[in-house]
């Protein structure tokens, strides 16, 4: 049996640096060999999360080359605009990475720039990552790459759901909608007002509808498999839960088809997605703590609107169990290796 790969996580005490312990911690083919996060340094990781204890016996390391160099992959799950600054050099060290932030999603660094009001520390390497989400057509993209640009939680859920009707050409692309709405876990751990308990709960509310940081890289996508421009309503809100996404999307018809049989026909092969029946309402608790996006396509009234309703967990497909999968392309391993656990009830 081969031996593992030795794993290096960088920002190991955000909500998706949690969710990257846990599922690391039981996959067979990695051995976390470093966590790092500078405001822990020293701290045992059992200690911040007692669910690892005899698990992982680690501690908190500060951010260190040497060290993250040593390291088959290394997983970033560091706020926007800073693992392209260490990313480089690691991949000149030979090291592989999984970014779950933003910094190599979009492909035009001028428009990066733009949404992230920074500028980029590494415009060479945004042409060499790829989009880590394998449903897209990418599994031999991820497999052979050395730098993956994890998708954001919104995109994987409003893609997923859009992508069978765009590759069919069933609608007005022009005038799609996406309508979405996350849990808190969505933003991090923050302690602004508008997060607090006493200020969210028993209250729901959009933001961002000016303009979100998903939606150019959600338009990016939509256009590449459109084949030419799009117009998106995409409009984020958030709802006192701690995890999920569920985003209702609208689409114009322009063609007949059997939208059941489309989406069924779709996603026959994907592990991790699957389509209810005719009727269906997926539920976001039913995709809690897995890698699963739930789908349900409706055509109310047998008019012209296509509804479909897509629901994941925003930091497990939307976040660490996405890369996981692509972890598992990356090493030639089965796709669906240590993501297999259901939703718990209730």
């Amino acid at each position: 049996m081969a031996s593992a790969h030795k794993i290096g996580l960088v920002g190991g005490t955000g909500y998706a640096g949690a969710e990257l312990l846990r599922l690391l911690a039981a996959h067979p083919d990695a051995e976390i060999a470093a966590v790092t996060s500078r405001s822990a340094v020293g701290t045992p990781v059992a200690e911040a999360y007692p669910q690892l204890r005899g698990v992982l016996d680690l501690e908190f390391a500060a951010p260190d080359h040497e060290l993250l160099a040593a390291c088959d992959v290394v997983f970033f799950a560091t706020p926007h605009a800073a693992a392209m600054h260490d990313v480089p050099d690691l991949l000149a060290a030979g090291v592989r990475v999984v970014d779950l932030s933003a910094d190599f999603r979009l492909t035009d660094v001028e428009l990066w720039s733009r949404w992230y009001n920074t500028e980029h520390a590494a415009p060479e390497l945004i042409e060499r990552a790829v989009y880590g989400l394998p449903e897209l057509g990418r599994r031999q993209a991820i497999a052979g790459a050395d730098l993956v640009a994890c998708p954001g939680c919104y995109p994987t859920a409003v893609l997923l759901g859009f992508k069978p009707l765009i590759d069919a050409g069933l609608v007005d692309i022009d005038r799609l909608i996406a309508d979405a709405k996350t849990g808190v876990s969505g933003a991090g751990k923050n302690l602004k007002p508008g997060f607090l308990f006493a200020e969210m709960n028993e209250s729901f509310k959009a933001y961002g509808v000016g303009g979100h940081r998903h939606l150019p890289e959600i338009q990016q996508l939509l256009q590449e498999m459109a084949g030419g421009a799009v117009g998106l309503t995409f409009v984020p809100h958030l709802v006192p839960m701690i995890r999920g996404i569920h985003a209702t999307l609208y689409a114009t018809l322009t063609g007949e088809a059997d939208l059941q049989a489309l989406f069924d026909a779709a996603y026959a092969d994907e592990p991790f997605v699957d389509v209810l029946g005719p009727g269906g309402t997926p539920e976001t608790r039913h995709v809690r703590a897995t890698n699963m996006c739930r789908l349900a396509v409706h055509r109310p009234a047998d008019g012209d609107q296509a509804v479909v309703l897509s629901t994941i967990d925003n930091l497990v497909k939307g976040a660490a169990g996405q890369a996981v999968q692509c972890f598992n392309l990356m090493i030639g391993a089965p796709e669906t290796r240590a993501l297999t656990n259901t939703a718990p009830v209730p």
